[in-house]
């Protein structure tokens, strides 16, 4: 077994959550392989053997990647959203995606289903758009029909938006609102101003409307101070919000600092009056940091009986791993890095219907060295 330094894991500050445990399996692979990422099994510091299956290449910025029963859609950041039916290898192009503003980190970002998708088939993207100069970010929803998206309705408008620091992980949560992440723009003072969206968490009805239980009245604001986080979901044991966010990694403060937060309603996690490991009185520390930094991106959550019982997976850019937080509950006993240095920078992670773990590559989002196939749809194999 390895430890935790041979490893490289760098957490700087571990401190105990609020309880509760989750579980993933991994079992037949549902979508045909187009080939395989990697034949020599690998163990995790626990010993458990696992292998990659490519399930797709030749993407362009993959950003948000999400299951429908046995249906994966992706959205590429510079503006297109795909299905890859089950087991098929080659993609479907949905129409009718909204036209975004491409540049930097922004562009065509998130992507939730409406939690009765079945019968109501609304689709909700996250996006970057550009109207006369200014830069902003919205949230779109969506009747998906015949591969066409329709009956386009704005369920939040005018969200910061700049080159960098966008958030724009949307969720649908335990209770059914829509989560909206959203990051400062690069004007770090808006992560504590209730009079700006920008570096909050934010918490909708389906439809748009506010929540009469937000903690902030008549505001679709859920928790504030917050830099740039993208990654976010639910224990599904204890229900409680867990994020990953992009500390100051040396552009606007100290390098490193990136963060897990555990996300509860109406409180306040500090940026940019705390970061790292600085603690003070009616702001959140996070329950575990980073430095140096790994970037965070998407994140998942365990939640089917198996091997990777209880664990959050986070999905980094700078760190070009996919970084496993082992929990008890809400209370983080260590971490380790997968894939590390195997696949490049990766954006997104998420479980699959068959309990397996889906990620993909972001190596042509201008920071990294894309290899010919990228970029790429990984899925994770445990070998018995």
């Amino acid at each position: 077994m390895l430890s935790e330094k041979s490893r490289g894991e760098c957490f700087s500050s571990m401190r105990s959550g609020l309880g509760g445990w989750v579980a993933i399996v991994f079992m037949a692979c549902l979508m045909g392989c187009t080939s395989t990422g990697s034949e020599q099994a690998d163990l995790t510091q626990d010993g458990i053997k696992y292998k990659t299956e490519i399930v797709a290449t030749g993407l362009n910025v993959p950003w948000s990647i999400a299951f429908q029963k046995k249906d994966l859609y992706v959205t590429e950041r510079p503006g297109h959203l795909k299905i890859f039916r089950n087991r098929g290898s080659s993609p479907v192009e949905l129409r009718g995606v909204p036209k975004v503003y491409n540049h930097g980190e922004g562009g065509l970002m998130g992507l939730a289903f409406h939690p009765e998708f079945d019968s109501t088939r609304l689709v909700y993207l996250s996006y970057t758009y550009s109207k006369e100069g200014d830069v902003g970010n919205r949230v779109t929803r969506y009747r998906l029909s015949n591969d066409s998206l329709t009956m386009g309705k704005v369920i939040v408008d005018d969200l910061p938006g700049a080159g960098v620091h966008n958030g724009c992980r949307i969720r649908f949560g335990p209770d059914k609102k829509l989560y909206v992440t959203t990051g400062d723009a690069a004007q770090r003072d808006l992560a504590q101003s209730l009079e700006s969206l920008g570096g909050k968490t934010l918490r909708l009805n389906d439809d748009g409307s506010i929540p009469a239980d937000n903690p902030v009245k008549k505001s679709a604001v859920y928790s504030i101070g917050h830099r740039n986080a993208q990654g976010l979901d639910w224990n599904p044991k204890t229900n409680h919000l867990f994020q990953s966010e992009h500390g100051p990694s040396g552009f606007d403060g100290p390098g490193g600092g990136d963060e897990i937060n555990i996300v509860l309603a109406g409180k306040n996690y500090g940026w940019p009056l705390i970061h790292h490991q600085q603690i003070e009185t009616g702001l959140e520390s996070p329950i575990a940091e980073f430095t140096p930094a790994v970037a965070p991106s998407g994140a998942c959550f365990a939640k089917m009986a198996g091997t990777f019982y209880g664990d959050f997976f986070v999905a980094t850019l700078r760190g070009r791993h996919i970084l496993r937080v082992r929990l008890d509950g809400d209370e983080v006993r260590g971490s380790e890095r997968i894939l590390e240095n195997v696949f490049g920078r990766i954006r997104d992670v998420t479980q699959g219907p068959d309990g397996a773990l889906y990620f993909c590559t972001s190596n042509r989002d201008g920071r990294g060295s894309p290899n010919s196939d990228d970029d790429r749809i990984v899925r994770i194999v445990v070998i018995p």
